[in-house]
């Protein structure tokens, strides 16, 4: 600083000083960040804070929560006109985390804490009137976005200490009061007595818990479907009588799938941040998530962006499935809204407040009864259904929603000679080693490209890979031209195929792996 701004720095203007302090935050805007530098600067004019560079609502309502918390601190702020600019002015900020940085800056223009000390900290937290940190949603985004742009050094609320201690290469202190924050800049502050404000429960609903397959009894064609779905990623349609087993054979999924890597696992803690349902106590023992939402959840709800930062259940279920039981008992809007997800692997998001594009790679399993009486096709019980009411309630699953499904079979009800036989049943944890193993295979297969999974491998990429002859595609021909598969539907059958090759440890799939992955296709033309 040149000795001029020292000088203007100190000058002293009706008995009010002009002082400037800084400070660094965390404008998020879905999962990606922008780092804000705060300045603010106190002089002589009219009492009062003013906070500029495009602040939201919550934003500017922190004026009034930061002149409470700093007057339990004894700083009066009613002699000086506070300036908060929020740089750079074309990001928009929104949430109350800029609370605790625009705190600090002030405590700055005061001396509490010594010059320069917050520069180079990235600041997040939201006040409470009495002076303590409350917890935020979007702390690890924000570290994440922070080490990004070369800083190290973070404060977080005491009640998001828990995920900010996933991220190793940050140092963060967690503070429960703003005398803890003028401590830790190196200020003086007497101790707070309040305690400080603990993280929220989680709010997660519908939660189902994890089955094992060895409790699964028969089922054989929709056990070897699971796994085929587990080891490549493939979504999943269901469709049988009520108990049939279909609920039960999707909570089974989890429980066989195979774990993220280290990427992976931070998306999903970035994605359970934002949500504010953040699980998880270390890094290791981040799962693949499991969102199984209730039919009268709103296309909004599932979607996202009710408000800046809301998250959807789309971008919950990121990197791990979705599961919709009752499939057609889902508003229509919400089964098309799947459409962009299932094609690209993200929420691309339109509001009145802006736009915003939320990851939203999950696994779809969609569990559904043949009618509304859930008995048609049954050799025992009569269907109470017409023909157009059953038409009209198959319908609820569009063409165009179906034929992104790779596997669609039919779940057979249980019978009695099912449950009395002594064949040996394999457990989720036998059938989870085959699974690793494929997918181990495909990690390898894809090493240099932008997808990891069959299910996600363009159709033009595995018919040159493979070079299919014509004899083993000749189901596949056959049923294209004669309109009952369409070209999507091709490749996803090539891409089943590959995933049978796969469980069988072998390098390409023949022409039994392309009609076997057909007839796991084609459900309504066998």
């Amino acid at each position: 600083m040149s000795a001029v701004e020292e000088e203007q720095k100190a000058r002293v203007v009706g008995g009010v000083r002009n002082r400037l302090g800084r400070a660094q935050a965390v404008a998020l805007w879905g999962t990606s960040g922008t780092l804000i530098s705060i300045e603010t600067s106190m002089n002589q004019g009219l009492p009062g804070i003013d906070i500029i560079g495009l602040p939201d609502a919550s934003v500017s309502e922190s004026r009034k929560r930061i002149r409470a918390a700093l007057s339990n601190l004894g700083i009066s702020l009613s002699a000086a006109k506070v300036t908060v600019n929020l740089q750079p002015g074309a990001v928009r900020k929104v949430g109350t985390s800029f609370d605790l940085g625009i705190a600090v800056t002030i405590l700055a223009c005061e001396e509490l804490i010594p010059e320069h000390s917050a520069d180079g900290v990235v600041h997040c937290g939201e006040l409470g009137l009495d002076g303590r940190i409350l917890p935020v949603r979007g702390v690890l985004p924000t570290i994440l976005a922070g080490l990004e742009a070369g800083f190290t050094r973070f404060v977080v609320p005491y009640g998001n200490r828990a995920e900010a201690a996933l991220v190793p290469q940050a140092e963060v202190v967690a503070a429960g009061h703003l005398a803890d924050v003028v401590q830790a800049h190196g200020g003086r502050a007497a101790p707070s007595n309040t305690e400080p404000v603990p993280a929220a429960p989680s709010s997660r609903e519908n939660v189902i818990e994890p089955t094992d397959l060895a409790d699964v009894h028969g089922q054989h064609d929709a056990r070897r479907a699971l796994e085929l779905a587990a080891a490549g990623g493939h979504h999943l349609l269901m469709s049988g009588a009520p108990g049939a087993g279909k609920s039960m054979l999707a909570a089974c999924l989890s429980g066989i799938v195979p774990p993220l890597n280290r990427d992976e696992r931070i998306e999903v803690l970035a994605m359970q941040s934002l949500a504010g349902c953040v699980e998880a106590d270390e890094l290791d023992a981040v799962a693949p998530p499991f969102e199984a939402p209730h039919h009268r959840t709103t296309a909004t709800a599932m979607v996202g962006g009710s408000r800046p930062g809301a998250i959807g259940v789309f971008s919950r279920a990121h990197r791990g499935v979705l599961f919709l039981d009752e499939a057609p008992e889902f508003n229509r809007d919400v089964l098309e809204a799947l459409r962009q997800p299932l094609e690209s692997g993200y929420c691309d998001i339109h509001r009145a407040w802006g736009s915003v594009v939320l990851p939203a790679k999950f696994q779809l399993v969609l569990a559904a009864n043949p009618c509304p009486c859930g008995v048609a096709g049954s050799s025992t019980q009569t269907c109470s259904c017409t023909p157009h009411v059953r038409r009209r309630y198959r319908q609820k699953l569009s063409g165009p929603l179906l034929d992104r499904v790779d596997i669609q079979l039919d779940v057979l009800p249980v019978t009695a000679a099912d449950l009395r036989t002594d064949a040996p049943v394999e457990s989720s944890t036998v059938v989870a080693e085959r699974v690793a193993a494929a997918r181990e295979r495909q990690t390898h297969r894809y090493a240099d490209m932008p997808w990891n999974t069959n299910a996600r491998a363009p159709g033009a990429y595995l018919r040159e890979a493979f070079s299919f002859r014509s004899s083993e595609t000749h189901v596949l021909d056959q049923a294209l031209e004669r309109g009952l598969l369409s070209m999507r539907g091709y490749d996803r059958v090539l891409r089943i195929a590959a995933t049978i090759a796969d469980l069988a440890g072998r390098t390409r799939p023949d022409g039994d792996d392309v009609l076997a992955a057909a007839l796991l296709r084609m459900r309504e033309a066998q």
